[in-house]
């Protein structure tokens, strides 16, 4: 009878386990998930570097008021330049409903730079490169953008400027660096500025990233963060 009453109730595995308990536990996943959907978005930001440019984002995500952090999510990974799309595709994943994807990578001696940008825009996915390198976006904090075309020089000038406003040394390793740059810079500005360079690029007949010098549209992803933090803190 025990038997008879085991059957009439729910169908098991060959382990005696109920057959929906795996169904259940997705379902409850699913739920726990459907939970904490970052309702203003969940950037998920790949770069091919482990230094400056995750130091950013990783302090610009760490900035983002406690209120709005479950709101609000920014996820930095790191993957081979020529992977770098195809890595934030395939992080966007089944979560694409909510998920930005964005590669962040600057010129320097990328070969095939203006075609991940391509591949990256006609994929879905926001290009924040920059072009020399990463650190002429961080110049724009202080209110220039120099015209430098190799990326060696723009690290190297950047570092004089950055030791002379700040009175640190400059370190592509360094975490704090975000923070630095908006104690001592003008973000607002830096935004501002990088989009005038970009557009002043367009309108001289420049069309490939790779002829853009000084220019970058790391700003425009910046700018997305930071308009969603300013319209949503304490509403």
């Amino acid at each position: 009878m025990a038997n008879r009453g085991k059957a009439a109730g729910k169908k098991t595995t060959a382990a005696g386990k109920p057959s929906d308990s795996r169904a259940g536990k997705r379902r409850d996943r699913n739920k726990r998930v459907g939970a904490r959907v970052p309702e203003l978005g969940y950037y998920l930001i790949v770069t091919d570097t482990e230094e400056t440019e995750k130091n950013y984002f990783e302090g610009l995500r760490d900035s983002i008021p406690a209120e709005l952090k479950d709101r609000l999510v920014i996820k930095v990974e790191k993957a081979r330049t020529v992977e770098l799309v195809k890595k934030a595709l395939e992080m966007t994943g089944q979560e694409s409903q909510y998920r930005i994807p964005w590669i962040v990578f600057d010129r320097d001696q990328v070969k095939d730079f203006d075609e991940i940008i391509q591949t990256a825009e006609k994929s879905g996915v926001g290009a924040g490169w920059s072009n020399p390198c990463f650190e002429i976006w961080m110049y724009a904090y202080f209110g220039e953008m120099p015209v430098i075309r190799e990326s060696f020089t723009c690290c190297d000038r950047f570092a004089e400027k950055f030791e002379k406003i700040t009175g640190q040394k400059y370190s592509k390793n360094d975490r704090s660096i975000y923070q630095k740059l908006v104690q001592h810079g003008d973000e607002k500005k830096a935004i501002q500025l990088a989009e005038r360079c970009y557009k002043r690029c367009v309108e001289d007949g420049k069309r490939k990233p790779s002829e853009m010098w000084p220019a970058c549209r790391v700003h425009r992803l910046v700018e997305e963060i930071q308009e969603k933090v300013v319209s949503n803190y304490n509403n």
